[in-house]
């Protein structure tokens, strides 16, 4: 392994966020004898999100290891289309910020520095806003995804409200989709996650062709939403949101030749799942190829993160495809079609699917059939390939 730094640190993870926090908490836990330094420009890691999961996400040892961050776990979850309602047998998880943030704040210790905003970072170095100097044997930057012309973009936006109820909401199991409400431009659903009799997460979140939001049409929404349910809020404990990369195209090699050997990890590295967003499965291997390095410097840090991108990459050709045609190959308000779809199949297909590991029968079942788009357009958005091929509907 090669020599820490002259500030005597092998590592320095720039954003406390998913992917960066796992990191390092991994190698507390693994590899207690490297110096690592997490750095958060606010004044807790974690942010203020919630990070959720499916059990065939991860293996039995992942679950293990991970299973002091989750805050609720249920057996179930229920999706809900026009004319369509099911609860699928499989098991759900979530992660809230203030337990991420309060178990790997108290393992890392001194180790986690809040505050300490990077104005610069090179693979090696970290400027502060103070003027100050970092250097280690690598820098992973986390700060999130950056815009790039090698990927071609549809986005999931959303903004959740956790809630107070004035009466029980009534629900014993998340309802990851409730794609019963009106479509307002794109794919549109609620999500809701029951944390308590009376608490729970209302996110309203939408499949759309630009990363930009609505705050206040998206907090309207919540408000009619929980009316509709017959349910008051008697208090709003917190609110999230967010914009995530749905990616149609790319060309992975010239994205990462771009990074020009600069470590990344999490949305910044492409690390997520391509058509629902979901990036915990992807920060948990991350984090263990990371503690299973004998390199840390800069150079084989960078190598083995894109080794761990590239092999994500091919296996997420399928799912780019799937998202061509449901961003390309019909109107916004009709994309929910192409889900309503897809829950009417096998709950041990649907499961591979969320977990990144279908089989070859398993897209084949995917695509037989009628498509719910019209097949002369999904056959187009099929073909393509290249960021510069994608012509998006008006």
């Amino acid at each position: 392994m090669d020599k820490p730094g002259v500030d005597g640190y092998d590592l320095i993870l720039v954003g406390a966020g998913l992917a960066n926090g796992l990191i390092a908490w991994r190698l507390r836990s693994q590899r207690p004898d490297l110096k690592v330094l997490l750095l958060e420009a606010g004044d807790a890691m974690g942010g203020n999100h919630t990070w959720s999961f499916h059990d065939g996400d991860l293996d039995e040892s992942q679950h293990a290891w991970i299973a002091p961050l989750v805050g609720t776990r249920w057996p179930r979850y229920e999706v809900v289309f026009p004319g369509h309602a099911r609860t699928l047998e499989s098991g759900y998880a979530s992660i809230g910020s203030d337990d991420f943030a309060r178990v790997i704040g108290g393992a890392l210790g001194t180790s986690l520095r809040a505050g300490a905003r990077a104005d610069s970072v090179t693979p090696t170095t970290v400027r502060l806003a103070g003027g100050e100097l970092l250097e280690a044997g690598a820098v992973i930057d986390g700060r999130g995804a950056q815009p790039s012309p090698r990927l071609a973009l549809g986005y999931q936006t959303f903004l959740g409200q956790e809630v107070r109820l004035t009466v029980p909401h009534g629900l014993s199991a998340p309802v990851i989709m409730d794609a019963s409400v009106e479509q307002q431009g794109g794919y549109r659903f609620v999500y809701l996650l029951p944390f308590g009799p009376d608490r729970i997460l209302i996110e309203d979140t939408h499949y759309v062709d630009s990363g930009a939001w609505e705050p206040d049409r998206l907090r309207a929404n919540v408000a009619a939403y929980a009316g509709a349910r017959g349910w008051e809020i008697a208090e709003v404990l917190r609110e999230e949101h967010g914009s995530l990369p749905i990616v149609l195209a790319g060309d992975f090699e010239r994205f990462w030749d771009d990074l020009d050997g600069q470590p990344a990890s999490g949305l910044r590295a492409g690390l997520f799942h391509p058509t629902t967003g979901y990036s915990l499965p992807h920060a948990v291997r991350l984090a263990e190829r990371i503690a299973n390095l004998a390199d840390f410097s800069a150079p084989a840090v960078f190598d083995a993160i894109r080794r761990e991108a590239r092999d994500a990459w091919k296996s997420q050709g399928f799912f780019r495809l799937l998202n061509r045609m449901l961003f390309l190959a019909g109107s916004p308000d009709n994309r929910w079609r192409v889900m309503a779809r897809f829950y009417r199949l096998p709950a041990p297909l649907i499961e591979r699917f969320y977990a990144g590991r279908l089989r070859l029968g398993d897209k084949a079942r995917i695509l037989s059939g009628k498509p719910p788009v019209p097949v002369h357009a999904a056959m187009c958005a099929a073909r393509m390939f290249h960021p510069s091929q994608i012509r998006k509907p008006e």
